[in-house]
């Protein structure tokens, strides 16, 4: 190797690397405390840009079709679209609430006026096989039991309980405090986003201009527009799959008649947005609805769902989600069981369009490596037949 400025230079840098990376390992609580300090100091401004590109998805389409043609409209138009927007979502939550909350608290209602009776029937069944329980009833008669020492263990675990309860409840507010701070610092952030997203989006990329060669700097966006396209395309189709399993659900229970239909409805939706398991979570809520009614039909309702959730895994979703991202039905799956190992619930939501990205640019980089060494493309698609010979001759390729 030629010992030239470069060369060192770049040594130096993989010294330098390698010296810190031994430093990071040998002190990796250090390490991981400040990453959760720095992650802590900044989930407000990451909450934010969440909700921006969330909300930008919606606030563009309303923007592009009600004032794409208008110019008087020019100055105002983002901050009416951005207001538009927010009226359209708060209104869906209004709705939903308003469907959910009354069904709930007469739900709740039932059951509150149910459980006497069902404490009276456990009751009578208690007492209908207490002659079953006789040998039971005499060996604990024969047993001393110390009730003062009892009521005494009963009475320090009580102030034990209570004392840990006040502490929860003290730091529950505090958190639920910081929530709402963070999530008010975070909504601002986004409403700046949102306002200025042109002129931030030029600062970014004079910046990636630049810090790197230009062609590099041109990838790095393209790779970036990408991701951007791929994410918003993943919010429509996920929130789209949504509505047609909570469409769905809806139809079916009402014509077997099952109660509810419109709240479970509604729940399953909301809970669909949580990729392929989400409607498990309503499957069980409304389950539970539906038993304080009828076992009966909480039981059709299982494997109603059973059936609906086979159709919406393996024919709605894959097609819907996968076709709006450009990632095949296969890699979903395998995106959504690898995203929930590593990062749960987030990592269901966000390995699918991060694997789109991947996959778009592993294609790519496949077909122009192949267009490169001038394979045909009859060599995949069609069924080729080769013969042991090739596994003895030698490679030319250099």
């Amino acid at each position: 190797m030629e010992f030239n400025k470069k060369n060192i230079r770049t040594i130096v840098l993989i010294i330098f690397s390698c010296i810190l990376f031994y430093l990071g390992i040998k002190n990796i609580g250090i390490v991981a405390d400040s990453v959760r300090s720095v992650i802590g100091v900044v989930s407000p401004f990451i909450l934010g840009a969440a909700i921006a590109f969330i909300l930008n998805v919606p606030m563009t389409r309303i923007e592009y079709w009600l004032f794409h043609r208008t110019i008087r409209l020019k100055k105002g138009r983002r901050a009416l679209s951005f207001v538009l927007t927010l009226a359209l979502v708060i209104g869906v939550i209004i709705i939903a609430m308003y469907i959910i909350i009354p069904q709930i608290a007469e739900t709740l209602q039932s059951i509150a006026t149910q459980l006497p009776d069902a404490f009276n029937a456990a009751q009578d069944w208690i007492y209908a096989r207490m002659s079953y329980w006789k040998a039971l009833q005499d060996v604990l008669e024969k047993l001393t039991v110390n009730w003062n020492e009892i009521i005494r263990n009963l009475s320090t675990l009580m102030q034990d309980a209570a004392a840990a309860m006040v502490n929860s409840g003290v730091s529950a507010v505090g958190n639920i405090i910081g929530a709402i701070v963070n999530f008010f610092i975070g909504f601002v952030f986004a409403v700046y986003l949102l306002m200025a997203k042109e002129k931030l989006a030029g600062q970014g990329k004079q910046v990636v201009y630049a810090l790197f060669k230009e062609t590099t700097a041109q990838k790095i966006l393209y790779v970036c527009s990408l991701s951007s396209r791929t994410f918003s395309r993943f919010i429509s189709g996920q929130c789209l799959e949504a509505c047609i399993l909570g469409l769905m659900f809806f139809v079916a229970m009402s014509v077997l008649r099952m109660p509810y239909a419109m709240l479970i409805a509604v729940l399953i939706a909301f809970t669909a947005l949580i990729p392929m398991v989400g409607a498990f979570i309503g499957c069980v809520i409304g389950a539970l609805l539906i038993l304080m009614v009828s076992p009966l039909k909480a039981l059709i309702f299982v494997i109603m769902f059973l059936v609906l959730q086979q159709i919406e895994g393996n024919l709605i979703y894959p097609h819907v989600v996968g076709s709006s991202i450009g990632l095949p039905s296969i890699w979903v799956l395998v995106a959504v069981t690898v995203g929930a190992n590593v990062m749960g619930v987030a990592g269901m939501i966000l390995f699918i369009p991060i694997c789109s990205v991947l996959y778009s640019l592993f294609r790519f980089f496949v077909k122009s490596r192949l267009k490169e060494k001038g394979i045909e493309q009859e060599k995949w698609i069609k069924k080729t037949e080769l013969s042991e010979e090739i596994l003895t001759e030698s490679s030319e390729e250099k």
